[in-house]
């Protein structure tokens, strides 16, 4: 337990340094998802190859290949950020590409009909998916979801790695001063169980209220 409580603020702010990460990485890679789903099912084809490119690349990518290419890569180009951001950039866009899946997915499970209903309306492709295909997609995908941004705050980890405080990474500090690192590692499980099961607990509520009941 001393591990612990001696480390108190050593953990903590590892802990808060992955929370962040998988906040804001998970906010762009829901907006990219849902981006690139758009994509996948618009009528223009050059969307629908961009979209196919995207989640192809991305999701046969390694995610450590991924980091080197934008922490590494970008300031070659005159892009230079807190590494932070860089990370959040290579964890929200691989992760966009497993968002864009299980949206399309979902999208898919939507009857044909009711998107040509509302065609024959007069609603755009755009008003379409927003108000009739995606909410009725969205009770469907919440499970994947949730399971593809629980993922997530565990690929974090490779962020530590390239000099991002993160929980993983609070090993090599607590091995430098001498502490046991069985114990050490045992209280980075238990930081990253708690997050996962807050993302879980989060998603489980989302499908009580919004889910189909199977």
């Amino acid at each position: 337990m001393n591990v612990l409580t001696d480390n108190f603020s050593t953990y903590g702010d590892g802990f808060l340094g992955t929370v962040e990460l998988t906040v804001y990485s998970s906010v762009l890679a829901l907006v990219l998802g849902f981006v690139m789903a758009s994509f996948r099912v618009a009528p223009v084809g050059s969307f629908r190859v961009f979209g196919t490119a995207w989640v192809t690349v991305l999701r046969n990518t390694p995610l450590t290949l991924l980091f080197f290419a934008v922490l590494l890569g970008l300031p070659r180009f005159g892009l230079v950020l807190p590494f932070q951001v860089f990370a959040i950039l290579a964890l929200g866009c691989y992760t966009s590409a497993f968002i864009c899946e299980a949206l399309r997915s979902g999208i898919n499970t939507v009857p044909r009909g009711q998107g040509e209903a509302a065609r024959s309306l007069g609603m755009t492709f755009g008003q379409t998916l927003a108000l009739v295909v995606l909410p009725q997609a969205f009770r469907s995908v919440i499970p994947p979801v949730g399971s593809t941004l629980i993922a997530l705050a565990k690929n974090s980890a490779i962020a530590g790695a390239f000099s991002v405080t993160e929980l993983l990474g609070t090993y090599r500090t607590l091995s430098e001063l001498g502490y046991n690192i069985v114990w050490t590692f045992v209280w980075i499980a238990v930081g990253y169980l708690i997050i996962t099961l807050a993302i879980s607990a989060l998603f489980n509520v989302l499908e009580r209220k919004w889910g189909i009941a199977r």
